[in-house]
């Protein structure tokens, strides 16, 4: 979408919506959204430190300094850290995520696991390596873990001001309670990680039918303006190539499943060459081991460590960047 740079910070979308950005998108590097009117505010997301987090309200409150003075409704999309940790600097306000996603949250050890395993990487090998590499930028020690206040199962519309906002449950898909905020009078979403734009997405839950419905409800929205949890600003032309990734690598990967080769195997086996210039190509080995998953019926997913091991490893032996 030609009309907005993908540059750190604060971008008015019009109309007392806005989104916050931080370039470039891959690992960690999430962006969060803002909906003021009336006097009020509407949150999308916190960021995954506090240090970031404080100076995304900062510059929130020089843009909005009277509907940001405090921060009346914030909402969670997910339960990955990049999209909460900052949520205890938003004191007061009404923290909203599915239902879900609130029990991920309260469940995950979040915070207080990521900051043991970067004070452990050196004894995780590769998988550490390639932690030590992506989350250096982050500092998860003393972060105080908040939890959401409301939750809802299917969809929930809220107020900010007289502006109607519409928060979708579109889960289980990149985590398991996913949700996309529309802000149908302005023609605006906001989709958490349901939407990477310029990279690799990554499948922690599945399955991926949910996540190419998903796209297709975005499709269906009448919206001009859609935020993605990562990468730039886009519109619909951007959900249709995400959808079409989903579509080329279940493809793939299911011809590989029926072949009888391994998922690691059928990750660096599948060409990604149309997706070349996208970031963070070694998700593609996540995104096969939950593809095969799906194939096989079963629940039990892979190890965390582990994961991130075959990751660094397709990093290190494909060149993923």
């Amino acid at each position: 979408m030609g009309k907005w740079n993908y540059t750190k910070g604060l971008h008015e979308l019009g109309n007392g919506c806005y989104g916050y950005l931080q370039p470039d998108g891959t690992w960690g590097w999430s962006n969060a959204g803002l909906v003021v009117d009336g006097g009020e505010s509407f949150l999308v997301d916190t960021l995954f430190d506090v240090k970031l987090t404080r100076e995304m309200l900062a510059t929130m409150r020089r843009a909005e300094p009277k509907a940001t003075a405090k921060i009346g409704t914030l909402v969670n999309t997910h339960s990955n850290g990049d999209h909460y940790f900052g949520n205890e600097l938003v004191e007061g306000a009404e923290i909203i995520a599915s239902k879900v996603c609130d029990e991920e949250m309260r469940r995950d050890e979040g915070a207080n696991l990521r900051a043991s395993l970067m004070r452990n990487t050196a004894q995780l090998g590769e998988a550490g390596k390639f932690m030590a590499e992506i989350f250096a930028p982050f500092d998860f020690e003393g972060l105080k873990p908040t939890m959401p206040t409301r939750t809802f199962e299917h969809e929930l519309t809220w107020k900010v001001g007289g502006k109607s906002i519409r928060m979708i449950n579109v889960g289980p898909a990149h985590t398991g309670g996913d949700v996309i905020v529309h802000v149908p009078a302005d023609r605006v979403c906001y989709t958490g990680d349901i939407l990477f734009i310029g990279g690799h997405p990554l499948i922690w839950a599945g399955p991926v039918g949910n996540w190419i419905k998903a796209c297709d409800l975005i499709m269906d929205m009448d919206v001009e303006t859609i935020v993605p949890g990562h990468g730039p600003i886009t519109d619909k032309k951007g959900v249709a190539a995400l959808k079409g990734y989903f579509e080329y690598v279940e493809r793939e990967a299911r011809k590989r499943y029926d072949a009888g080769m391994p998922a690691f195997d059928a990750a660096m086996d599948i060409s990604m060459e149309p997706y070349a210039s996208w970031t963070d190509g070694e998700r593609i080995a996540a995104n096969v081991i939950a593809l095969y998953r799906e194939f096989s019926g079963k629940s039990d997913g892979t190890n965390f460590i582990e994961l991130f091991d075959m990751m660094a490893r397709i990093r290190k032996n494909r060149g993923a960047h």
